[in-house]
């Protein structure tokens, strides 16, 4: 079963949104996520947000990256520019970047932010999770 870990600085937002909508769109995939400096609770906004689209993040809650699954999920996806990553030697993944779209640098916010940061990691997932799917091997 591929695996995936998304990681963000806080683990309360972009991150869980990223989990969630992968758990959404794929029933095939080891879905993780974690912070490099976990809050306390999830964002509601982002909570809400994912929520409407029919993904739930709601059971959630910001947790540390487990250095063990660091070294064996199949992709390790960081979610903007602000949070760092060095990967072990012996970790069998790859690392990957997403800079996400930063509606607030626009002056949006509130809830119309949320969905739009929502709709863009939405559908960098679609494709990772299609990529993923099509890379397991027949009969996993």
């Amino acid at each position: 079963m591929p695996s995936v870990l998304f990681i963000c600085v806080g683990n309360g937002g972009k991150s869980q949104m990223a989990e969630a909508l992968a758990a959404h769109y794929s029933d095939t995939l080891e879905i993780h996520s974690a912070g490099t400096s976990p809050g306390t609770a999830l964002n509601a906004e982002s909570v809400a947000a994912i929520a409407e689209v029919g993904a739930d993040m709601s059971h959630g809650r910001p947790k540390p990256i487990d250095p063990d699954l660091l070294r064996r999920v199949d992709r390790v996806i960081i979610l903007g520019a602000d949070a760092q990553v060095d990967m072990p030697a012996d970790a069998r993944g790859t690392l990957e970047r997403w800079i996400t779209d930063e509606p607030s640098a626009r002056g949006v916010e509130g809830m119309e932010r949320m969905r739009l940061v929502r709709d863009d990691i939405a559908a960098r997932v679609r494709a990772l999770v299609s990529d993923l799917e099509q890379k397991e091997p027949p009969g996993a």
